[in-house]
Formats: structure tokens, C-alpha cells, sequence
């Protein structure tokens, strides 16, 4: 089977004191190669433990997470992650940075300056290639963190709150760019977001997932990212169906964060 497969995935942490929390319980669900799933949820509800499992940073209490049919037990160049804030090698210049990966690989520095050099243009940074990570702007440095992931060619892209630190323009600009990726390289990417919109903007297909113990809640058909590949997302955003399916999501986190809200009360 191609494709990314969540089969009855539960995540329990046992704290030093006795308590155990539960973050996830039995979330299953499948992805097809090239899907661009966007996640959502209340916060607390398991969204970055669920991806720390698919990119095999935690090993899950019960379940499997399975990749073109090999079940994942450990990171691996196959899946790649952006995170919110880039994690780059602030010593390294923004070439050195995106082709680290093939380095390591131990890639001929002929192919890796070419795969390096076609990504730079990709995300629009050739003129700033020699310089420091530090030199640049959040919004930079979340390109050369996109362009880095890339250059291992992984299968699934894992973004956790990528865009989240970003002011609203610049948000937006890399909005596009990360529909524009996706549709040029045919990835399957998983983005967390805590903003509606953005779940809308660039998810193919959507997910909400309910409070702890994070189960997967509903799955909603989106596929407004295929509007936004080829208009302005300022555009995308006037859509009719845009609007209405804002507020139905809107309504049914409202209506989780409200429940956790009367948990807390009676238990206080």
C-alpha cells in the first residue's frame, strides 16, 4: 500500500508523581500519496504528539503508524519536518543549511549544489545563499527550513505550526509558497495549525481532532487549496464556501473548548 496508514494509535505518558495522562486514543486513518491533510483542534488535544509519532520521535503506547507499507520505528530521511520555529544551524550559511541533508548522505558535491541551487530558487533565496541564518527574517529563515526539508526528498512533510510566529503578511506569502511546493513536487504533507483559516487555505482534506484523550473527531472535505494553487488566496477567502465552512469548524472547536472549560469547573 502507498500512502501513510494510522491504524489505532494511542499515546499515554506516565509522569514521575503516578499520574498518567492519556494524549491520544485509538486515532486510525489513512492518507493517499500526495494528500495535503491540514489538523485542527482544541489545545491539549494530541495534534503535535500525533505527528511526533508519524515523524518517529516518540514511539506510540499502542498502534502502528505505516509508510508505503513499512511500519515507522525512528525518524527517517523519508519523513521530513518543519518545525515553528526553523531549528537551523545558525553557523551555517543558508546554503550550507538546505544542503546539510545530502551532505550527510554523502551525496557528490556536484548533485547536492544542484539540488541545493534549484531549491534556493524554488523558495526565492539565490541572493541570499551565502548568507548567516541569523541575517534573515522569520519569514526567510522558514523558507531555508522548507528548502532544507526538501532536499532529502522525503515522502510526507510534517509541518507543525510553521507559519504560527509569522506577522499576517508575510503568513500569507508563505501561505502560497507552501501550495505552490506541494503541487511542484506531488508531496503528502501533514500541516498543524491553530488558525481555521489557514486549515481551509491549504488543506486538501481537514481533520479536527477532540480534547484529551485526543481521538480523531471528523474528517471535512476541503479542497479549497486547489482554488488557492492557481488564484490569489485574498481571493480563495471570498469563496462562498469558504465562509460557511469557517464557521461550521469554528462552531465545533467552540463547542470542545467549552466542554474542556466545564471539565475544569467541576473538577475544580
Amino acid at each position: 500500500m502507498t500512502g501513510l496508514s494510522i491504524d489505532k494509535l494511542s499515546m499515554r505518558f506516565d509522569l514521575p508523581d503516578g499520574v498518567s495522562v492519556q494524549a491520544l486514543k485509538d486515532v486510525s486513518l489513512d492518507l493517499k500519496a500526495g494528500e495535503l491533510m491540514s489538523v485542527l483542534g482544541p489545545s491539549g488535544c494530541g495534534k503535535t504528539t500525533l505527528l511526533n509519532i508519524v515523524a518517529g520521535f516518540l514511539a506510540p503506547t499502542d498502534g502502528t503508524v505505516s509508510l508505503n507499507g513499512h511500519v515507522v520505528q525512528g525518524p527517517d530521511a523519508e519523513r521530513g519536518m518543519v518545525f515553528q520555529q526553523g531549528a537551523l544551524f545558525e553557523w551555517m550559511s543558508v546554503r550550507e543549511n538546505v544542503g546539510f541533508g545530502p551532505s550527510m548522505k554523502g551525496m557528490p558535491k556536484p548533485e547536492k549544489d544542484q539540488i541545493v541551487n534549484r531549491l534556493l530558487d524554488v523558495v526565492g533565496l539565490q541572493d541570499f545563499k551565502e548568507k548567516a541564518v541569523y541575517e534573515l527574517s522569520g519569514g526567510m529563515q522558514q523558507r531555508v527550513a522548507l528548502a532544507r526539508c526538501l532536499a532529502n526528498d522525503p515522502d510526507v512533510i510534517l509541518m507543525d505550526e510553521p507559519l504560527g510566529a509569522l506577522d499576517a503578511l508575510t503568513r500569507e506569502k508563505m501561505q502560497g509558497l507552501v501550495l505552490k511546493l506541494w503541487k511542484e513536487t506531488g508531496k503528502t504533507i501533514i500541516l498543524i495549525t491553530h488558525s481555521v483559516e489557514e486549515a481551509l487555505l491549504l488543506g486538501e482534506r481537514l481533520i479536527v481532532m477532540a480534547p484529551r484523550p485526543g481521538t480523531y473527531s471528523q474528517g471535512i472535505p476541503a479542497a479549497l487549496c486547489r482554488h488557492g494553487v492557481v488564484e490569489d488566496l485574498r481571493v480563495v477567502k471570498k469563496h462562498p464556501d469558504f465562509a460557511v465552512k469557517r464557521e461550521e469548524i469554528l462552531g465545533m472547536i467552540w463547542d470542545m473548548e467549552e466542554e474542556i472549560m466545564g471539565r475544569q469547573e467541576e473538577g475544580a
